[in-house]
């Protein structure tokens, strides 16, 4: 019988997994979400949706999102990542758009009145 030489064997490494947004004493925040236990159809669009029955599907999931324990962490979590689609913490894609660009616009005037502060004034 033939041997052949033993030879290591080499492990690729892992890459790190993204941890959940939020994870406490019970699990991260999403098992908490209501949306678990509705119909996940609700929350995405299925393709060529009509608009009215698009608008009428975005708000009875809002109302869904409006009675989550866990509402603002799943906004928070599809405002950071951030998710391009679907119904997340109470908001539509364009909804969250909105929010990222007025959060870019106050930043941007804070970081002009904070460097505004830093220059003494010519007198």
């Amino acid at each position: 019988m033939l041997q052949l030489p033993h030879q290591p064997l080499q492990v690729a490494p892992v890459p790190p997994q993204r941890a959940p947004a939020r994870q406490d004493e019970d699990g991260p925040w999403h098992a908490e979400a209501v949306c678990r236990r509705d119909e996940a159809g609700l929350f995405f669009a299925p393709s060529k949706e009509p608009t009215a029955a698009r608008l009428a599907r975005e708000e009875a999931a809002k109302r869904v999102c409006a009675r989550c324990p866990v509402m603002v962490d799943c906004r928070e979590h599809a405002l950071l990542q951030p998710e391009p689609y679907g119904v997340w913490g109470g908001l539509t894609a364009a909804e969250r758009r909105v929010v990222l660009a007025r959060r870019r616009r106050r930043e941007v005037e804070l970081r002009k009145a904070a460097a505004a502060e830093r220059i003494p004034q010519a007198g």
